[in-house]
């Protein structure tokens, strides 16, 4: 566990996170959204620091990246939680089992131990994947900052919800992002994702303009996300 990044106190022992596009305003004792962001008396933590549910070796392609580093192996990690509720979820065990209360699992591997391991493996990065790198921000920046040192990219395979300040915080260590775009509708992101769409239209573009690779993947569900005009 450790302190969060990127929020503020507010009124009545409440915490706002402020790093991702739901704002969520936390009350003492209770989680957001993500279910791994906690406010223990007034003080907003990541439950999920140092708490590894998945590290596998892939192939970059996997991610998937395809003009980024091709050919090449990526270290990939990832916690518990999630900021969507996609109701397609392939890896929802993971991504939705830290919700409502539920039990915060995990090894312990810290961040100089990814990047041993990912540097003994013979990776050329590090990918933040699986789940949502965003909701495990404080873990994902340290261990970037010091891949970084260590001549290793990393790579956000995200939702793009972040917040610009979010953005802005990791932008120094973030080399490429795989942003996994639901579809082209506000009404897909409400009802099938629980988000919005526009702030990952704005995510993407900061992401360009910061010099952040960039590629696109959009899953295709027959019927919701394939029509003529959003292809």
């Amino acid at each position: 566990m450790k302190e969060a990044m990127l929020y503020e106190k507010v009124e009545d022992g409440k915490v706002k996170c402020n790093l991702c596009n739901h704002h969520c305003l936390i009350a003492d004792g209770k989680r957001g959204l993500c279910g791994v962001r906690e406010n223990q008396e007034g003080t907003l933590h990541s439950l999920v620091y140092r708490k590894a549910i998945a590290a596998h070796i892939d192939p970059i392609e996997k991610k998937p990246f395809f003009n980024f580093l091709p050919g090449t192996l990526s270290y990939s990690i990832a916690t518990q939680g999630c900021n969507f509720r996609c109701k397609f979820c392939q890896n929802w065990g993971i991504s939705q089992s830290s919700k409502g209360g539920g039990e915060i699992t995990g090894e312990d591997i810290s961040p100089m131990e990814i990047v041993r391991e990912a540097k003994a493996s013979g990776c050329k990065s590090i990918a933040y994947t699986y789940t949502e790198p965003t909701v495990f921000f404080e873990y994902a920046y340290d261990t970037a900052r010091l891949a970084k040192q260590e001549g290793l990219k990393n790579v956000f395979v995200t939702n793009g919800f972040m917040t610009e300040e979010a953005l802005r915080e990791i932008q120094p260590y973030l080399d490429a992002a795989n942003v996994d775009l639901k579809a082209f509708t506000e009404e897909f992101y409400n009802k099938i994702c629980g988000a919005k769409l526009e702030p990952v239209k704005k995510s993407l573009k900061l992401m360009k303009e910061l010099g952040i690779w960039v590629e696109i993947t959009t899953l295709i569900i027959p019927t919701l996300n394939d029509s003529q005009e959003e292809l």
